[in-house]
């Protein structure tokens, strides 16, 4: 996809407005059943490779199952002056840190610390080590397409053509919808933001985009033609489908989900601006 068609194609799938819709709200079955809402504090963990004891990482699942060749997405918990030895996996997986800092990159490379927000990719059978920065420790939110998710020897390293990221939260480019316009996060502006991290944004494609709300806002994200995934990266929230369940605090680390076409009602806290990872197989607004 070119440069000039990702804009288009954002500009089609984001929209936002100053105000909501006051009519209410009508679900059908099986979009009642489809809604999840995991705060921090629920999420269960258990050691990644239990055969490291205590020095494995720890893995909470928020969807799917790693150990099966399903969609899977999880929560990793690094302790301080945790580094893996140099591995290789036997799929392709993204990342995003949200608390601490992390580092993921070639043996032989040195530290760059990645703190919250920053998004990596790690290409199957690519030698990698990952790190958490001593005295800090770290958390991250993994996602795989297809699994199992195995941990292997660096002895079967495979070239799989695809190339490794680390991008961090200060390089990224966002897109402000009051001004339809690219800008750059340090862009002091009043509404949403988002910006792109992975797949295509056309009807029935797959992708992975963080929006980022202001401290204060209220703001409405639903999805169409596609099943909704959401992790908060960073900051507090106030939760609440209306009509359907309660309203809930969740915070970084916290997920919800649902089938297209019903609004999650999303209050940030007026201490710190929100960010939420978002997936889905559709496009998603923001109201």
């Amino acid at each position: 996809m070119t440069f000039s068609r990702l804009i288009s194609t954002f500009f089609l799938s984001l929209s936002v407005a100053a105000c909501s819709d006051t009519s209410q709200p009508s679900y059908s079955a099986e979009q009642k059943e489809s809604i999840t809402v995991l705060t921090a504090d629920e999420v269960s963990y258990q050691a990644l490779n239990p055969a490291r004891g205590d020095a494995s990482p720890r893995a909470g699942i928020l969807w799917g199952d790693i150990t099966k060749d399903v969609p899977s997405g999880i929560l990793l918990k690094f302790t301080e002056g945790f580094s893996s030895p140099p591995h290789i996996h036997n799929i392709t997986y993204r990342a995003i840190v949200i608390s601490g800092e992390i580092h993921n990159d070639d043996p032989d490379a040195a530290n760059m610390w990645m703190g919250p927000g920053a998004f990596w990719t790690q290409p199957a059978g690519e030698v990698h080590v990952t790190s958490a920065r001593p005295g800090v420790g770290g958390t991250g939110f993994l996602e795989i397409l297809e699994g199992p998710y195995l941990v292997q020897p660096s002895e079967k390293a495979f070239d799989n053509g695809e190339h490794p990221l680390n991008l961090m939260h200060s390089n990224m480019v966002w897109m402000s919808t009051n001004e339809m316009n690219w800008i750059n996060t340090n862009d002091n502006t009043s509404g949403p933001q988002a910006t792109l991290l992975w797949g295509d944004l056309s009807d029935g494609a797959l992708s992975g985009s963080m929006i980022k709300l202001p401290s204060g806002y209220h703001a409405t994200l639903s999805t169409n033609g596609g099943d909704l995934k959401a992790v908060v990266i960073q900051g507090k929230l106030s939760h609440v489908v209306e009509d359907v369940t309660t309203s809930k605090e969740i915070i970084a680390g916290s997920y919800f989900s649902s089938a297209e076409g019903v609004p999650h009602s999303l209050s940030c806290s007026t201490q710190n601006e929100c960010m939420i990872y978002v997936r889905t197989d559709g496009q998603f607004s923001v109201q």
